[in-house]
C-alpha cells in the first residue's frame, strides 16, 4: 500500500490535483482511498458529484455511536472519500480533526476493510504544526509532494513545508518525493520553482498548464478527468500520476 500526502498553499490547487490523480490512479485498476485533511471538507467534492459527506469531527462532535461505513463514501471510480473535517469556527484547534480523523480509520480498520493499493492524503499546509504534521508521521505517508505555483507566497508556503520535513528526517517520517508546479502562469515561474527544488535537493516532477477546463469540470461538480476525459488536462493529470508512481518506486 502506497501512502501519499499532498502538502501546499491554501488555494494552490491541491483537492483538485488530488482528486484528478485519484481518478487517474483508479484509470489504472488501482483501488484508492482519499482522505481530505482540510477543515472545510471540501477534498472529495469532486469525486462525489457535489455530494455532501459527513465529516470525521462532525460524527465525533454528535456524540451518538457511529461506524466506519458512517466515516467513508465511495465516489467515482469506486474511490473511498473520507473528510476530516475541524472544530467548530471560532473554537477548538483545526488539526486535531486530522488527528481524530486518522485514528478513527485506524481504530475502525478502514485499511483493512477497503484494501486501498494507495492513500492520497490531502492537507492544508500553509503551517506545518500539530495536526497537520500528522500524515507525515512514521506509520502514515511514506511520501510528500508540494504543490506550489511561482507566486511568492506559494513559494514561501511550498519552503516552509519543505523544511519542516527536513527538520523530521530524523524522526522516521515521511520523505519529500518532490514538488508539484501548479502554473499561474506568472513571470520566471519556472526557474523560481527549478530554484526551490535544487534548494532541497530534490525535483520538480510534472508541471500542470493553466486551465480553464478546470473550473469548468469543478462547476459540473466533477473532475477533469470525469468531464473531460480526452482533454491535454486530462493527459497532463494522467503524466503526473504516472510521475508520482516512478518516483514513489525509487524513493
Amino acid at each position: 500500500m502506497k501512502k501519499l500526502a499532498f502538502y501546499g498553499k491554501g488555494g494552490i490547487g491541491k483537492s483538485t490535483t488530488v482528486s484528478n490523480l485519484a481518478v487517474a490512479f483508479a484509470e489504472r485498476g488501482l483501488k484508492v482511498m482519499q482522505i481530505g485533511c482540510d477543515p472545510k471538507a471540501d477534498s472529495t467534492l469532486a469525486l462525489r458529484g457535489g455530494a455532501p459527506l459527513t465529516s470525521v469531527l462532525d460524527l465525533v462532535r454528535a456524540k451518538q455511536p457511529f461506524d466506519l461505513q458512517d466515516m467513508v463514501r465511495i465516489g467515482y471510480k469506486d474511490i473511498v472519500c473520507v473528510e476530516a473535517g475541524g472544530p467548530t469556527p471560532g473554537s477548538g484547534c483545526a488539526g486535531r480533526g486530522i488527528i481524530t480523523a486518522l485514528d478513527k480509520l485506524r481504530d475502525y480498520g478502514a485499511y483493512e476493510t477497503y484494501h486501498p493499493d494507495i492513500v492520497l492524503y490531502d492537507v492544508l499546509g500553509d503551517v506545518v504544526c500539530g495536526g497537520f504534521s500528522m500524515p507525515m508521521r512514521g506509520g502514515y505517508a511514506d511520501q510528500v509532494y508540494i504543490l506550489t505555483s511561482g507566486e511568492n507566497m506559494a513559494i514561501h508556503a511550498a519552503a516552509n513545508i519543505a523544511m519542516a520535513l527536513e527538520n523530521f528526517k530524523d524522526r522516521g517520517y515521511a520523505k519529500l518525493g518532490g514538488f508539484i508546479l501548479n502554473r499561474r502562469n506568472v513571470k520566471n515561474e519556472d526557474a523560481k520553482v527549478q530554484e526551490l527544488s535544487e534548494d532541497f535537493k530534490s525535483q520538480v516532477i510534472a508541471s500542470l498548464p493553466h486551465s480553464e477546463l478546470v473550473t469548468d469540470a469543478e462547476e459540473l461538480g466533477k473532475t477533469v478527468l470525469e468531464a473531460f476525459p480526452n482533454s491535454d488536462m486530462a493527459e497532463a493529470y494522467r503524466n503526473l500520476a504516472a510521475a508520482v508512481l516512478r518516483e514513489d518506486a525509487v524513493c
